[in-house]
């Protein structure tokens, strides 16, 4: 899998991005198949710092996305992960049910 990750108006740090690689790499143990990862870094608002991650997930024959803000990166990029989570059990069940 093919990670990239983008920060917009700042530079992330290696902490924070050894943190997403890590969380996105969890993934895999819900589809074997993922083609590419790219991760979105970004603030909504400068003033309140509310930190916005959006991930973009590509599977054969799909496009997963799911977009999530909190006080801090690694919260928001948790949350997201689990977004993306549900969104691949939902996708392998479906898959197992047309077999059938």
């Amino acid at each position: 899998m093919n990670i990239q990750i983008t920060s917009r108006k700042f530079k992330a740090k290696d902490s924070l991005k050894d943190f997403i690689t890590a969380e996105v790499q969890s993934l895999e143990r819900f589809h074997d198949s993922i083609i590419d990862a790219n991760v979105v870094l970004s603030f909504l608002h400068n003033k309140d710092s509310i930190k916005n991650a959006e991930i973009v997930l590509q599977v054969p024959g799909k496009i997963l996305s799911a977009e999530s803000s909190a006080e801090e990166f690694q919260k928001s990029v948790s949350e997201t992960v689990q977004k993306l989570e549900r969104q691949l059990k939902k996708l392998k069940t479906k898959k197992i049910a047309a077999k059938r």
